[in-house]
């Protein structure tokens, strides 16, 4: 099963923000068959679109109301269809987006629950009394009372996206159903929103603290994910599960082959090296230590227990990575290309976030009024609860939010930057005439062609698509080395996440550079540098 992705790529789309087929300002399902092609020349396999099934939007789609059918804001099913057929004749596949822990509160199941039928009520996690001070992750309480009932119901993000509750057989055939419905139309793959989630402690009646860390990992999800994988027969099928603050062990557990459940998983660990205290939004700079520990560990024990990676920097949920971890001045495109050449070497399945071949930026927006994510409104307010300033709390969003990833995609050097004729649901990045589709189209030094290489280059060496890892150390903690190994095939990679020249020891490696963001040969390491070395 591994063999059918291990040499391929996925591309992410966050549909909203894509391409505007109809000058609406948003984008939709049009767009992104319009852009096919171009999605093809990445030389990716499979392509993976955030939700647009009808939803009030509260938490941009991520609230479905219902599975089945597609909100009019990205077009009909009939645009579904073409879409994916479109795509399939272009030797790409569809990974739909399926939101499996929580609906909408529009949703015909719990709006049917809350006229107070005992059979919907029982498909979400209601309790006479309030079990615990959980907080959401959205901010607030995870509980919230309705009066009609005299009941309270439980959610882990907003007020509006009601938790299923799993230990209902009848929500399992539900959401079997609507895979097996979206399977019928040709989709070939799925990623699943929280899913470790969705198995809830046995006893809700928890110390006080944040929801998810009560409900991550929960006694029975094994076994549920199992069945839903099993059941729906995509057990050959790519499927990666977005794992919220899970433990390496049981992400081993979750994608080993023998245990038939997903093919990878998310793990998002190390985007927290620069959470102060563990608070995303207490700001400090990268721990570059602790970003190696991390992929030291995880990359060499998965690939010891035969479990698989999904391996990435960015997605519609964190920021641009080049801003995170990069530099958006003079090493713009040193870092951009640095940051990419270290993730697709790794072991795993890469996946690019739209506007990530591009290098794409932080928006640096300097208002609360040109914010859309209700995460950042929310997060705004408690910052200046506690104190912050009004300059201090933008800095944190300048640097957290997630819309900051949710800028539209930058075509062109015009008008909206090509995303639509009219003005866009949320600002367009000003950097947009410089940072482009059709500007490094057009320059084989671009980012967008260095992505364009590493793609590649996974599809022609099975040392990167199949071989072990190792880390090395390099004697300079700035500077990250691994080693590719597959029979007498050796890759070493070095990658140097400063923006100074940095000398490394202990590395000696001969061979033929597979790709690097310099020209040239140099006894350092200079800023952001990057090399893979195939031995022999």
């Amino acid at each position: 099963m591994l063999d059918k992705y291990k040499s391929s790529t996925v591309y992410q789309i966050y549909v909203k923000s894509f391409c505007d087929s109809n000058g609406d300002g948003i984008g939709d399902l049009n767009g992104i068959r319009s852009k096919l092609k171009y999605i093809q020349s990445l030389g990716v396999k499979y392509i993976w679109v955030t939700p647009f099934f009808c939803s009030p939007m509260i938490d941009n789609g991520y609230d479905v109301s219902d599975y089945r059918n597609i909100n009019p804001m990205f077009g009909t099913m009939e645009d579904c269809e073409k879409m994916i057929a479109e795509a399939d004749s272009l030797g790409m596949g569809f990974m739909f987006d399926m939101v499996f822990n929580h609906t909408s509160d529009k949703h015909e199941w719990f709006q049917r629950a809350l006229s107070g039928d005992e059979e919907y009520m029982k498909y979400y996690i209601f309790r006479d009394e309030k079990p615990a001070e959980w907080t959401a992750s959205f901010g607030g309480s995870a509980w919230d009372y309705v009066p009609e009932l005299n009941k309270w119901y439980l959610h882990l993000f907003a007020p509006e996206q009601p938790d299923l509750n799993w230990e209902n057989p009848k929500v399992h055939e539900e959401l079997k159903d609507v895979i097996r419905f979206w399977k019928a139309k040709g989709v070939k793959g799925f990623r699943f929103d929280v899913l470790n989630l969705i198995s809830k402690p046995e006893n809700l009646h928890q110390p006080s603290g944040a929801a998810t860390r009560f409900c991550k990992d929960g006694p029975r999800v094994h076994e549920f994910i199992r069945e839903l994988v099993t059941d729906t027969g995509i057990e050959d099928m790519i499927t990666v599960g977005e794992m919220a603050s899970t433990t390496l062990e049981n992400s081993i557990r979750y994608t080993k082959p023998e245990n038939h459940e997903m093919s990878m998983c998310f793990s998002f660990h190390h985007l927290k090296v620069g959470y102060k205290n563990g608070d995303k939004f207490s700001l400090m700079p990268p721990d570059l230590k602790m970003l190696r520990d991390y992929f030291s560990e995880w990359q060499e024990k998965m690939s010891d227990s035969g479990g698989w990676n999904a391996v990435f920097w960015c997605n519609h949920d964190q920021p641009r990575i080049v801003s995170r971890f990069g530099d958006e001045g003079q090493y713009w495109k040193e870092s951009a290309k640095m940051l990419a050449t270290f993730v697709h070497m790794l072991r795993g399945t890469p996946y690019i976030y739209q506007g990530e071949e591009l290098g794409m930026t932080n928006a640096h927006f300097t208002s609360l009024e040109e914010y859309r994510d209700v995460e950042a409104i929310n997060y705004y307010h408690i910052l200046i609860e506690r104190g912050n300033s009004e300059s201090e709390a933008l800095n944190v969003l300048s640097q957290r939010a997630r819309d900051n990833s949710r800028t539209p995609m930058q075509w062109t050097s015009g008008k909206n930057a090509g995303f639509s004729e009219s003005e866009s649901w949320i600002g367009i990045n000003g950097n947009y005439t410089r940072i482009n589709v059709e500007t490094e189209e057009s320059d084989d030094d671009s980012i967008l062609n260095y992505y364009r290489k590493l793609v590649q280059l996974r599809k022609d060496y099975r040392v990167i698509s199949e071989g072990s890892i190792k880390f090395l150390d390099s004697g300079n903690e700035k500077v990250f080395a691994y080693e590719r190994t597959l029979n007498d095939e050796r890759l070493v990679v070095i990658c140097n996440f400063s923006n100074e020249d940095e000398k490394i020891s202990g590395i000696d490696v001969k061979g033929k550079v597979l790709i690097g963001n310099y020209s040239g040969s140099h006894k350092i390491m200079r800023p952001y540098e990057a090399l893979a070395i195939l031995e022999g």
